[in-house]
């Protein structure tokens, strides 16, 4: 495939009217210049995608966890196609036996295992709908979720079961049966029955759909598959509706994608699981997996030991957020930085030498055959050693740390973009296509993309480089959001998906992304966080007179610079001792550290997620409208002018906070 003819425009832009912002051309995949391509005619739903696996690839492994053995973790053991297939039978026989009827909203709610699948592949083989429940969205969230799909049916890790009968979750008194990953205690148990819900463990659901079996009722391509619950700029979740058509199409593009490639995907590759399957990054890659036969084994649970994972596994495919990556880059960095003085430089000469051929258009294994063999196996080594393909989703990566692992790592490295709206993926990258470094691709083959114009930041479709918010169509893209019309109104306009991130066309066609349009960011870790609601939480604290809430998408911490109260200041000065005026007292470390420990008791108090917590303060002694240029007419924050202002406090105190964290 010639990469620079790797996206086409198909139609172009035009000018605003009317009060309508200006549009840019029309991208294309190269393999869709002329339409999508046709369907998989054995393929409409991700019921045919699994069932098909299993009559292709029965013996072949499937689902491999770890079991805890005299206190450690044992090797991984596995269950075939043909097994999973058969839970697959009995569990959506049970759910049916309960009462679940098709189109019924089936919630998951856990840590990633092979009964996460099961469960998810149940719902499919019945026509039932999956709703994960996301762990890190807190009860309030898991009550109104369970409330708004209206879920009676839960499947729950046993860890996870306290947190759905907790006080906060009130919606749990809807629930009629509950089943547990494994198994529930004795107490735990009698809890349930205390408030009308039936309790089963895994083994106890399994043999009731042995012995009350059912037919299976597959999914049409429009059936909604699941819901997938996501952060609102509010804090009240959104729930995303992905049909069977988008995944099925999703599967079709990605083969269609493989095709064009010398290395394809086989049935040996092995993907490890620890992303949460309640995002679409690991939901989708999984996905793709079963279609291909392919084996998934599932982390331990705890990520700080998933170098074990990865050395007993020894994956073929690793895909993570870039806060993953972070701690990958950081870990070899260190490893060479205790090197000899001698060894470091051979490690210098090394990667500048491999990196020059890559530049030139050499494939990465091309490159430099002899720096693999000398120095970079042992970095491919800290990864398993057969890991042939890493992937970066999420949130955007620091161009530093993609060029360092495409050269080390001794494999294919790169980035794709992507919402739950587009099943996870829009665009993405080629193998070994250097021009493409810091970008994120070209649109997938059934993804149309254009931008728009953003007066008010001025982005333009029109100019050069082509810059504004990025929207999207096709045959992977949501259908809307659940019981939420207003919002799926003001997210697709004439059919194009606005998703609020701005990005600029490179001159080979690809995509970058540089800028958010509503202040809803991503951090490293791939978690949404909105800002301004953030601030409007925080304002409340009384000693908060203003507040500016940043993030960086590089970065997985928070900070703000905040302008305290002067009454409020003042009365703290009169309790502790301290004298001065105001300007002095906004610079005594001690009233940063009060102001940060009020931060963090409003966090509490609204009870918001760990990384939604300011880990950092700056403290400016004048309020944002007397500074210059910070403010609009309407006095709302101009946030690129707030950041180029207080760049330097907040690149130091980054670096304060990653001084602290080492």
């Amino acid at each position: 495939m010639n990469m620079n003819k790797s996206s086409v425009e198909v139609a172009s832009g035009k000018e605003g009217q009317d009060g309508r912002p200006a549009v840019g051309p029309t991208y294309r995949n190269i393999l869709s210049e002329h339409g999508f391509p046709a369907p998989d005619p054995d393929i409409s739903t991700a019921w045919d995608s699994f069932r098909l696996s299993v009559e292709k690839h029965p013996g072949n492994k499937m689902l491999g966890w770890r079991e805890l053995v005299h206190d450690k973790w044992g090797p991984y053991v596995w269950k075939t196609y043909k097994e999973v297939y058969q839970d697959v039978l009995d569990i959506g026989s049970a759910l049916r036996a309960c009462g679940a009827q098709p189109g019924a909203r089936i919630g998951i709610y856990g840590a990633n295992c092979p009964q996460w699948i099961v469960a998810m592949e149940a719902c499919n083989a019945q026509s039932l709908i999956c709703v994960p429940l996301y762990d890190t969205l807190g009860p309030t969230a898991i009550d109104f979720i369970l409330e708004h799909a209206e879920i009676d049916y839960v499947f729950v890790h046993p860890k996870k079961f306290g947190e759905l009968l907790s006080p906060d979750c009130f919606s749990s008194r809807r629930l009629k049966s509950v089943v547990c990953f494994t198994s529930f205690a004795t107490e735990e148990n009698k809890k349930a029955r205390d408030v009308g819900i039936q309790t089963y463990s895994w083994n106890q659901f399994l043999q009731m759909g042995k012995e009350e079996p059912s037919e299976t009722v597959p999914p049409q391509t429009i059936n909604i598959c699941t819901i997938m619950y996501t952060s609102g700029t509010s804090g009240e979740p959104k729930g995303v509706v992905i049909t069977h058509e988008n995944v099925a199409m999703f599967i079709r593009g990605l083969d269609l994608f493989m095709e064009q490639f010398e290395d394809k995907m086989t049935v040996d590759d092995v993907y490890l699981s620890f992303l949460p399957l309640a995002h679409i990054l690991d939901r989708v890659i999984e996905e793709y997996f079963f279609r291909k036969g392919a084996s998934v084994g599932y982390f331990h649970g705890n990520i700080n030991e998933l170098s074990e994972d990865l050395m007993e596994l020894k994956p073929t495919f690793f895909a993570g957020v870039p806060r993953v990556f972070e701690r990958v880059y950081e870990g070899i960095k260190k490893g060479v930085e205790v090197l000899n003085p001698r060894r470091r430089k051979i490690f210098d000469l090394l990667y500048q030498y491999k990196l020059f051929w890559m530049n030139l258009g050499f494939k990465h294994k091309n490159a430099s055959p002899l720096s693999d063999l000398i120095a970079f196996r042992k970095v491919k080594n800290k990864l398993g050693g057969r890991v042939r393909l890493i992937v970066c989703g999420a949130a955007p990566w620091s161009k530093e740390i993609e060029e360092f692992l495409r050269v080390t790592c001794c494999c294919f490295v790169f980035q794709g973009y992507g919402l739950t709206e587009t099943c996870g993926l829009s665009t993405h990258c080629m193998p070994d296509d250097m021009s493409m470094l810091g970008a994120v691709g070209v649109p997938s083959i059934y993804t149309e993309l254009r931008l728009e114009e953003v007066p008010e930041m001025g982005y333009n479709p029109l100019s050069d480089p082509p810059r504004g918010e990025i929207c999207v169509r096709g045959k992977s893209v949501f259908s809307g959001y659940y019981k939420n019309p207003q919002l799926t109104k003001e997210s697709i306009i004439d059919g194009w998906f606005h998703t609020g991130d701005i990005g600029e066309i490179l001159p080979n066609g690809a995509l970058k992304i540089i800028d958010r349009k509503k202040h809803l960011i991503k951090l490293s870790q791939g978690e949404y966080i909105a800002l301004e609601y953030l601030e409007k939480i925080y304002a409340v604290s009384p000693i908060v007179e203003d507040i500016w809430v940043y993030g960086d998408s590089f970065k997985s911490m928070l900070v703000a610079v905040v302008v305290p109260n002067e009454d409020y200041s003042q009365k703290w000065a009169d309790q502790n001792g301290y004298q001065g005026n105001f300007t002095q007292l906004c610079s005594r470390a001690d009233l940063k550290t009060y102001v940060h420990s009020e931060l963090k008791a409003a966090a509490e108090r609204n009870k918001l997620r760990g990384f939604e917590y300011v880990k950092g303060v700056i403290i400016e002694s004048q309020t944002f409208e007397t500074i210059p240029d910070l403010m609009t007419p309407t006095m709302k924050k101009k946030r690129d002018r707030m950041l180029k202002h207080y760049q330097v406090a907040i690149d130091e105190m980054y670096s304060i906070l990653a001084q602290a964290k080492h």
